[in-house]
């Protein structure tokens, strides 16, 4: 049972979890379109699957980050991995969070330039302010920034479904294209939820929750996202497959209820590459500053710095490059967190 003091850290543990997978992928409608509609109503089934394994997967890497008093995701790799695993799964993930990081802020600067025709680098510089602010802050700038951006993209889609579902009302005659990342439902689900498993940014919270928060965030964070992907995924289907024409799906579904909608998911769009980007930046700086202070602000603004070389590359291309290097990594810590319960008596 949650006390009233813990209330407000856990309801910022949570949007923490949920702030750290919604990206620009998910924000656009990319990934579900890929990974959940164009397999028509077995997509579906899919998004229960992803909700079971979200909220596990929370519930272990937060409740494995109080076991070991974690601030960065190192112990809990050693634990899952033995001391050679982690050894390269450090190097792989310190890389991806950099990519990630560099792909957020090219992202961030093409969606201004693409929806308001302004330079790219204001898009960026916005960005960058922003990061350095809550960087400045720590650990807690990083919670409180989440728990003040990431219910803003929440119900953004929840207007969104609400409004299509009630002009056009539930999708009927799904054909099951089977075009989908995979060829095949619960493959296409799995390699989603390896590549969106939250490690790095989860693990830097082990000192400042108890485990009764952990879990419970944990569960509470999965079913948010399996709430907001089952969102997605039903607005989309109503106009599928016309849907997945469209590079931004999201921006031609809310179109289709009013052109008024399209700045407001532009918008979203690219709040939700900014905190994908806090997200990385937090993680990294965790990582090369576990005791944080001002070698932590200190790192997180430099690795800012020096990935804007990346922003210069086109968006889609360095997406295609890097994503399928965080699909492979995930399998390896999915597998590994799967086998917790019965290599370990962890309870």
């Amino acid at each position: 049972m949650i006390k009233n003091g813990e209330l407000g850290l856990l309801v910022r543990m949570v949007a923490a979890y949920v702030g750290s997978i919604i990206g620009a992928g998910f924000a656009s409608g990319q990934e579900i379109l890929q990974f959940f509609m164009l397999f028509g109503y077995k997509g579906l089934l899919g998004v229960v699957v992803a909700t079971v394994f979200f909220a596990y997967l929370g519930a272990m890497v937060l409740y494995l980050s109080v076991k070991f008093r974690s601030v960065n995701y190192q112990p809990v790799l050693t634990y899952l991995l033995g001391p050679w695993g982690s050894r390269l799964m450090d190097g792989l993930n310190l890389f991806m969070l950099t990519g990630g990081l560099g792909i957020m802020l090219a992202g961030t600067g093409a969606v201004i330039n693409q929806y308001l025709g302004l330079s790219p680098w204001f898009g960026i510089g916005v960005a960058l302010i922003t990061i350095f602010i809550v960087v400045l802050n720590g650990l807690q700038g990083f919670l409180t920034v989440n728990v003040l951006l990431v219910p803003v993209k929440f119900l953004a889609i929840c207007l969104i479904t609400v409004l299509v579902l009630g002009m056009y009302g539930l999708p009927t005659n799904i054909p099951e294209l089977n075009k989908g990342v995979s060829g095949n439902w619960f493959l296409g689900t799995l390699l989603y939820i390896s590549y969106n498993i939250p490690l790095a940014v989860l693990c830097t919270t082990g000192r400042i929750i108890n485990k009764r928060i952990a879990i419970t965030a944990g569960l509470l964070g999965g079913l948010g996202m399996g709430l907001s992907i089952g969102l997605v995924a039903l607005s989309g289907l109503v106009f599928y497959p016309e849907v997945a024409n469209y590079q931004v799906p999201m921006l031609f579904i809310s179109s289709q209820v009013s052109q008024l909608l399209k700045p407001l998911f532009a918008f979203i769009i690219w709040l939700a590459m900014l905190t994908n980007a806090i997200a990385n930046t937090h993680a990294i700086a965790s990582r090369l500053a576990p005791q944080g202070g001002r070698r932590y602000s200190f790192i997180g603004m430099a690795v800012c710095l020096i990935v804007l070389p990346l922003t210069y590359l086109d968006f889609p291309t360095l997406i295609r490059v890097l994503y399928p290097l965080f699909g492979l990594a995930g399998m390896v810590l999915l597998g590994s967190l799967l086998i917790v319960p019965v290599r370990s008596k962890i309870y």
